[in-house]
């Protein structure tokens, strides 16, 4: 499987913890365009600093599944935020999860489970995007997963790109033959973004990311986030 559904959300830190969700959106988003990867974010709530309360994108092309999952977890960023007057270094998280894409012959999905509904998507893209009801809302009844997708101009472009997420939600579900709630699977997958729950350490004050799991530390922080992932990528790919 190449392509990915890649699913940010801010954790612990408030506005802070958006903008850092927002700097790992860039930071993926620009290491796919030096990988020639294509990057679409599919649905995103922004907030007024540049940050994210959540972001959902499919990336696709050679390898990207393969190199981006192991991204999956939270991250914990330490510096002073933007918003702070005093000089304190603050501790903020964000989760993230990286999804395969399946195609849908590899997951049966009742219409009947579905609970579909519609809105204007919002945001810049002409006349289209803001007068009609193109964003799509899906929920899926036997499991509460909720995907929706409003990058597209038309309503049904957005409703299969929201099939899309979920066949590799349910998928992911599947093949992990969870049998508890959806909650707690991806529990598994990201926490509960607390911040003693992480997996990667943006240190700023001290110009280190650590990596937890591998045990190792890499520094140039500004380089990392502009989307030079390659060593952390490649450390990863040395221990499989």
């Amino acid at each position: 499987m190449n392509n990915a559904i890649l699913e940010i959300r801010a954790g612990t830190g408030g506005e802070e913890a958006a903008i850092f969700a927002g700097d790992l959106a860039r930071m993926y988003q620009k290491y796919a365009a030096r990988r020639g990867w294509g990057f679409d974010i599919l649905d995103s709530n922004e907030t007024s600093l540049h940050g994210y309360k959540s972001l959902v994108a499919e990336v696709h092309g050679e390898g990207v599944y393969k190199d981006l999952k192991n991204e999956a977890g939270v991250h914990r960023v330490q510096r002073t935020p933007e918003t702070e007057k005093s000089g304190r270094v603050h501790t903020s998280t964000a989760s993230v999860a990286v999804i395969p894409e399946v195609e849908a012959k590899d997951v049966q999905i009742n219409p009947n489970d579905l609970q579909v509904t519609f809105s204007r998507a919002g945001g810049p893209g002409g006349q289209n995007v803001n007068k009609v009801e193109t964003a799509v809302r899906i929920l899926h009844k036997p499991t509460d997963i909720v995907v929706s997708c409003r990058s597209e101009r038309f309503q049904h472009a957005n409703r299969e790109k929201a099939m899309e997420i979920l066949r590799a939600k349910l998928f992911e579900i599947q093949r992990e033959q969870a049998v508890g709630k959806v909650s707690e699977i991806r529990r598994e997958q990201i926490g509960s973004a607390e911040r003693a729950e992480k997996i990667r350490t943006y240190n700023f004050p001290e110009d280190r990311i650590t990596d937890h799991r591998l045990g190792k530390k890499f520094h140039n922080i500004e380089k990392i986030l502009d989307g030079d992932l390659d060593q952390i990528v490649k450390a990863f790919q040395k221990t499989n």
